[in-house]
This record gives C-alpha cells, sequence and structure tokens, in this order.
C-alpha cells in the first residue's frame, strides 16, 4: 500500500468536486495528459519537483486476504527528477530505437478524486485513473494500459510554474491493473 494518501481514505474525505483545488488539480491532469500526448517532455519536466519520486510497482496476483498486491522491492520503473531528464534527453538521440519514430498517444484520465492534507493547503493527493492508448507503427497491434494512479501535487512556492494554481507533481505511484504487460516497453509516461 501507498504511504502517499491520506489514511484513512473514504469519500467523506475527499473534497468536494467544486472545490477550487479538486478543479486546479483535475486542470493539471487533463493539461498533463496533454502534454504527455504531444509529447512535449520538456514542458512536462517543468511540472515536475526536484525531489519528484515516479513509481511504478510490479503487480503480482495473490490470494484474498495476503495483505500486499506489489513485488517487494521490485519495479517498472522508481526514477527521481535525474533519472526522468536522462529518459526525456534520450529520446532526442539516435539511441531511442523504441520511439523512433514515436508512439501515438492518447492518455485518457477519469476518476479524479482529490484529498486535503492536515496539515498544509499547499499539497494535495489525487486519485486519478489513467488509459493509455499506444500505437506503435502501421502494423503492429495498437497497446493499452490501464493503471490507478496516486500523485501529491505540491504548490511552487515561487507561484512560477505555469501550471494552473501552480502545482506541480512531487510523486506518483502508478498501480497497473494487468500483473503481465501487454506492450512492448515502458518507454512512455503514464
Amino acid at each position: 500500500m501507498s504511504t502517499l494518501a491520506p489514511t484513512p481514505r473514504t469519500i467523506n474525505r475527499c473534497l468536494p468536486f467544486g472545490d477550487a483545488r479538486h478543479l486546479e488539480a483535475h486542470q493539471f491532469l487533463v493539461d498533463e495528459a496533454a502534454l504527455l500526448d504531444t509529447q512535449d517532455y520538456d514542458t512536462w519536466l517543468s511540472l515536475l519537483t526536484e525531489d519528484v519520486r515516479y513509481l511504478a510497482p510490479v503487480r503480482v496476483t495473490t490470494a484474498r486476504g495476503a495483505g500486499f498486491d506489489t513485488a517487494p522491492g521490485m519495479a517498472h520503473f522508481d526514477e527521481d527528477h535525474y533519472a526522468l531528464s536522462r529518459r526525456v534527453a534520450r529520446f532526442a538521440t539516435e539511441h531511442a530505437w523504441t520511439e523512433d519514430p514515436p508512439s501515438r498517444l492518447r492518455h485518457h484520465v477519469s476518476n479524479v478524486r482529490t484529498f486535503a492534507l492536515d496539515h498544509t493547503d499547499d499539497e494535495v493527493i489525487v486519485e486519478s485513473a489513467v488509459l493509455l492508448f499506444r500505437s506503435r507503427g502501421d502494423v503492429r497491434e495498437p497497446s493499452i494500459i490501464s493503471a490507478g494512479r496516486e500523485d501529491r501535487l505540491r504548490r511552487d512556492p515561487a507561484r512560477r510554474v505555469p501550471s494552473v494554481g501552480h502545482w506541480m507533481l512531487a510523486a506518483r505511484t502508478v498501480s497497473l491493473d494487468e500483473s503481465v504487460l501487454r506492450t512492448q516497453n515502458l518507454a512512455i509516461f503514464l
């Protein structure tokens, strides 16, 4: 279980959909999806905090009541700002053969719920569902990746970040809905 979310998480703890923080967080996710779909990764990186953690643990199928659904110490990716920036820089080189030609991407973001934190108004936890459609060329079948995400958004204290409300992504945990991924690679961002 992730440590990002408020405990206990209930429907009553969720901010109302008309709350300004929820509306800004929802718009952040929609705007982020547009950046990822157009592969504007430099702008996307500018929306990440310097201490960001971007994690997708490996899911495992276990018996009900086992108390875990991820493989301890294993992740499809567990990256910080430096690792993410290196991955983005690599896309501009001839060594990024997994994305040359680039994938056609469409991120569908839904089921957005925002949770306030007791100690600050400058951070929120945001749950969302993402469905990624990915087409690789003219002959291969497209990939569809479904996942839940849990994000920690933090306001830029200098208010220089161009997002609505000046939110930045400080942490993301991606819970993929499949134990075995049916895509060629994960050279994309969820």
